[in-house]
């Protein structure tokens, strides 16, 4: 894995994040982050709890797979250099799901910002989160 950039980087419209895949994950993936993040309502672990909530089974935290495309982000442009972050849950991540991260710099403003757009999507195509965020470039 390359190291992450201490400097802007140079981004034009239309280069694209390094796709990344994380999966296929694991209900204890999800307990993990339970632990890490304090959210431990039961859907997310108890599998009763969940089909009587009207869901088939437990699902991650909608923060697990933003903050693995967050981490994806930084370690694309640097950490100091992401200005804005925001997220959208589409859908669910269900044990068993292989995720793929992706995005795309749309713009980038005169003053060297970048804006971009990101996705989460599930192997079967589904988008589990859309993302926008912006940069410093270099």
């Amino acid at each position: 894995m390359n190291p992450v950039p201490a400097q802007p980087v140079a981004l034009a419209a239309g280069d694209a994040l390094p796709v990344r895949t994380f999966g296929p994950l694991t209900r204890s993936d999800f307990a993990r982050y339970a632990g890490a993040g304090g959210d431990f309502n039961p859907i997310h672990h108890d599998e009763p709890f969940a089909r009587a909530a009207g869901v088939p089974t437990v699902f991650g935290m909608g923060l697990l797979h933003a903050g693995m495309l967050g981490i994806q982000l930084a370690r694309w442009v640097g950490p100091d250099h992401v200005r804005d972050f925001a997220v959208r849950f589409t859908g669910q991540v269900w044990p068993g799901d292989t995720l793929t991260f992706s995005g795309t710099v749309d713009a980038v403003d005169p003053d060297g910002v970048a804006t971009l757009t990101l996705l989460v999507v599930r192997q079967d195509g589904g988008v589990v989160l859309r993302a926008t965020a912006s940069a410093q470039a270099a």
